[in-house]
């Protein structure tokens, strides 16, 4: 039975492509940024639109990994690459956005295989369990996106 999995896995998707309650979904907001943009920084010490992709990156790609039960990839690697230094002649706006997209495609495809007794196992280098690490990656990518939206109104 996976009837709590799908649920999330709707949330998931309505947030990231579709009609969140909320407003405009992730993806859309994101698709949407000036690629001139994306560097500046409003103020010095303060985080870029890119800054903040990848960050979200680095937490679907931590939740993807935990649920591929990957043992090579352990919570040192997550945090060196969490709020990493954006190299404009190695990061861009679109290559972000695609890895983005294809960390929650995969999320979504891991997820449709799994039952809802998944959801109670504990995360590998957390002391919750994956229904809590699911519903937070969905927090955190609308808490995010809202920042990157102020963030372009105030840059543009």
């Amino acid at each position: 039975m996976n009837k709590e999995i799908q649920s999330i896995i709707r949330n998931l998707e309505n947030t990231l492509d579709g009609t969140p309650w909320y407003g405009r979904p992730v993806y859309a907001v994101l698709r949407e940024v000036d690629s001139s943009l994306v560097f500046k920084k409003p103020t010095p010490g303060s985080h870029s639109l890119i800054d903040l992709l990848y960050h979200m990156i680095t937490w679907a790609e931590f939740t993807l990994k935990r649920i591929e039960k990957d043992q090579e990839t352990d919570m040192a690697a997550f945090e060196r690459t969490d709020w990493r230094s954006i190299d404009p002649s190695l990061h861009n706006w679109d290559d972000a956005l695609a890895a983005f997209i294809a960390a929650h495609q995969q999320i979504v495809a891991h997820l449709q295989t799994k039952n809802d007794d998944f959801l109670d196992e504990i995360v590998d280098y957390r002391n919750y369990n994956f229904r809590f690490l699911l519903n937070g990656l969905i927090q955190h990518n609308i808490y995010h996106v809202g920042q990157v939206a102020y963030l372009v109104k105030q840059l543009s």
